[in-house]
């Protein structure tokens, strides 16, 4: 059912004709929950379940997103990461739990005459807190792990997108991980990093990411903030559109309103639309994308991945530092990982070393730094 409303009803959200419309679809249906696209306020939900009956659960946007990530929280970190979203959102909802006890008879617990919801959100309150320390210390452990990661100046692109757009099958073909890819709106909520090797020798790494939706609530991103966080560090994003979507415009407005919260606007950008391949008119979709300097590929049949590893280059390149250095023979290690991580454009052997012109990440062009100062003398 759709109700088009100026502003919602502060005690029932929708307007009372459209609560006993659905009322009485409840009782035509034998329905046990109705659901609301939208976020509603405590009283709202309270106020609709008494309307309905008192046997029917009334489930908003939020608490219907919750559940769905609650199903998919396959490891630890998800877990964590849930369950702190899920009782941030059910502490100011606890009321209609225990609106039928009266008070407490003093000294059964502590805090004479208080009243059993005010126990609970007490307790509640202090397993949020013990959540919050150890999302905390996961934090923590990323971020040392990123700095590992770093030491070794591998580029990191981050994949992003509306849930469901295909980036855990795009990183299974590229990468030939086996990462759960389904049909599925939040199939992934950790973030998984993998190395993709060129064709040319070079290489980068490339990290899935949990999937974005349209008015993703607060809590979930908060919650959330440790996974996020990956993309913040990445070196070029690649934000893949389900473009076969009906509604795929406004998924992508979605997506990128997340990324302007996040803060990572800076980071160079790579629109790729994905499904092509399910679209009516693949061929005029795929000119329209040419005019906009869009990729367009199939993650599922393997169509348009060269193209896109290509862009990425470039836009790696974009994001390098070029360099001139003149690399000893007992240093091959370090020309090694130029040829990994960068991208050579000359290389000269000379009677002690190698002269190299590349576009390298700027943590390597540091540890080259001395490298780079000897060019003068050798040539």
């Amino acid at each position: 059912m759709a109700k088009r409303l100026s502003t919602p009803n502060p005690r029932t959200y929708i307007g009372s004709g459209k609560v006993s419309e659905i009322r009485t679809a409840i009782q035509a249906l034998d329905v046990e929950t109705v659901i609301l696209d939208d976020e509603l306020s405590p009283g709202q939900l309270r106020n609709l379940e008494k309307s309905f009956g008192g046997s029917v659960r009334v489930c908003d946007r939020t608490a219907l997103i919750l559940d769905i990530f609650n199903q998919r929280a396959a490891t630890h970190e998800a877990s964590l990461q849930v369950t702190l979203a899920q009782m941030e959102y059910q502490l100011p909802r606890l009321t209609k739990m225990w609106s039928h006890l009266e008070r407490q008879a003093g000294g059964q617990v502590k805090g004479m005459g208080e009243k059993q919801i005010e126990v609970d959100k007490r307790i509640l309150r202090t397993q949020i807190s013990a959540l919050r320390k150890e999302l905390e210390s996961v934090r923590k452990h990323r971020k040392l792990y990123r700095n590992r990661r770093q030491s070794v100046p591998i580029p990191v692109v981050s994949l992003v997108g509306y849930t469901n757009a295909g980036k855990s099958t795009l990183l299974n073909r590229l990468t030939g991980a086996d990462v759960l890819a389904e049909d599925k709106l939040f199939a992934t909520l950790d973030p998984t990093t993998r190395r993709v090797l060129m064709k040319n020798g070079t290489e980068f790494l490339l990290t899935d990411t949990v999937g974005f939706i349209q008015k993703l609530p607060t809590m979930l991103v908060a919650a959330f903030r440790a996974t996020l966080e990956e993309i913040s560090e990445s070196s070029v994003i690649v934000h893949l559109v389900d473009i076969s979507h009906p509604l795929a415009q406004q998924q992508i407005d979605a997506v990128e309103r997340v990324l302007k919260e996040l803060d990572v606007e800076s980071i160079p950008k790579l629109v790729v639309w994905n499904k092509i391949d399910n679209t009516d008119e693949p061929l005029s979709v795929k000119e329209e994308a040419q005019k906009q300097g869009i990729i367009c590929i199939s993650a599922m049949n393997g169509d348009g991945l060269e193209d896109l590893c290509n862009a990425v280059q470039a836009k790696l390149k974009d994001s390098m530092v070029p360099i001139e250095a003149f690399v000893p023979y007992d240093k091959g290690d370090l020309l090694n990982d130029i040829h990994k991580v960068g991208m050579v454009e000359k290389m000269e052997y000379k009677e002690s070393g190698t002269f190299v012109k590349a576009h390298v990440p700027l943590p390597l062009a540091r540890l080259l730094t001395p490298l780079r100062q000897q060019v003068a003398a050798t040539v």
